[in-house]
């Protein structure tokens, strides 16, 4: 039996849920699996090659509404991301940062202007983007960024440094947030604008089939038409998070189910003591417990797509479903890699790719730690942030 099948995971789907699951799956067999071990080992990601492919799949933005995005449920994206971080945990940060956001950035908050230039090429994929707000000593406090924008005449003018940015030195277009007089503005900043460098990190252990960089603003200037109109304040960069993080909470267990489908497959077969790994009491209480917490992680995930189609999703329902799916997540890929034995440490399987992978998902859009207080906050009426 399939491990969603003790939950009846697809009689809480519609037709077009599943179908959009399985263009997505058939996309990633064909496309990324046959590849990702590679990627990982060498450390590298064909990134704009890849946009290409899944653009014509509408999985860029897909949850947007015009502009040559898909407009489709968030429980269809849910599914697209977990098919996605199914593959692996980098192609699933490539497009939850193109489209949940920078795209979802230009979408809420740009001009026309703005959307008319940079959303449709992105829908498609012949345009990339990255999303500037983490500084070297800012992560889990955005409110005190350094990176600032001043008023030079019309124009603006931005100095500062964004870290661990997905997708940054292959994108066409930074959202780059900084600290204006009138409070925290964003800026797009298009790729070969004098000033604007980037680099890559390449010593990562973690996530290692995906792009990640530095971002170095020096004396970048700006016309003003380059500003984000409709956002001001903190409020505007932590809206596009938490939609990234709704992403999460599908794509963790897909990492989480890859895992399982692995470890069922192998206990099958592997003899131990003249007998199937999967035979053994140990090996089945293992899988249950695996397969409960899976079960649970995507109910949980479903209940809070049908919350967010309804428009009632709140802040901190996002950070109980990132906290518990990824954390379970992490769980389920390492119990998978005790039944693996030796064989679970090689790229032969994909356990420890997603095993490694997941600590980065753990700490990116919010730490555990900080969905933890947000949740304390939540249920007390106290902040322990400060």
């Amino acid at each position: 039996m399939h491990p969603s099948a003790l939950f009846a995971i697809d009689s809480l789907l519609t037709d077009e849920e599943r179908d959009i699951r399985q263009a997505v799956r058939k996309v990633c067999d064909q496309e990324i699996r046959p590849h990702v071990a590679g990627w990982f080992e060498a450390g590298e990601l064909p990134a704009r090659e890849l946009a290409r492919t899944l653009g014509p799949v509408g999985v860029l933005g897909m949850h947007l509404d015009g502009y040559g995005c898909a407009g489709l449920g968030a429980v269809a994206y849910g599914l697209a991301c977990l098919e996605l971080e199914a593959a692996d945990s980098g192609l699933r940060s490539l497009v939850s940062v193109q489209g949940s956001l920078a795209m979802y950035a230009i979408w809420k908050y740009g001009s026309e202007e703005q959307k008319q230039e940079w959303l449709p090429p992105m829908a498609a994929g012949e345009r990339i983007g990255c999303f500037g707000l983490t500084e070297p000593d800012f992560g889990s406090d955005p409110a005190g960024m350094r990176t600032t924008a001043r008023r030079d005449g019309s124009d603006w003018v931005l100095n500062g440094t964004k870290m661990w940015i997905t997708n940054g030195s292959v994108s066409d277009v930074a959202v780059v947030w900084a600290r204006a007089d009138d409070g925290i503005r964003g800026f797009l900043v298009p790729a070969g604008t004098p000033g604007f460098t980037t680099h890559d990190l390449k010593q990562k252990v973690s996530l290692r089939a995906s792009v990640t960089s530095e971002l170095v603003l020096d004396e970048v200037r700006l016309p003003a038409e380059a500003m984000l109109p409709g956002a001001r304040g903190l409020s505007g960069p932590l809206g596009c998070l938490n939609e990234a993080r709704f992403g999460i909470v599908f794509g963790a267990m897909g990492a989480a189910l890859d895992c399982l489908e692995t470890t069922l497959a192998y206990a099958a077969e592997r003899q131990i003591f003249a007998r199937p790994l999967a035979s053994f009491q140990l090996s089945q209480e293992k899988l249950a417990d695996m397969a409960l917490e899976l079960g649970k992680g995507m109910l949980l995930a479903l209940h809070l797509g049908r919350l967010k189609e309804r428009g009632e999703i709140t802040p901190e329902q996002v950070s109980v479903g990132k906290l518990n799916n990824v954390r379970e997540a992490i769980a389920i890929a390492r119990t998978c890699r005790t039944m693996l034995g030796a064989s679970g440490i090689t790229l032969e399987y994909p356990v420890i790719r997603h095993s490694v992978n997941l600590e980065s998902v753990l700490t990116y859009e919010g730490t555990s730690e900080i969905h933890t207080l947000v949740i304390g906050r939540a249920l007390t009426g106290l902040s322990a942030f400060h």
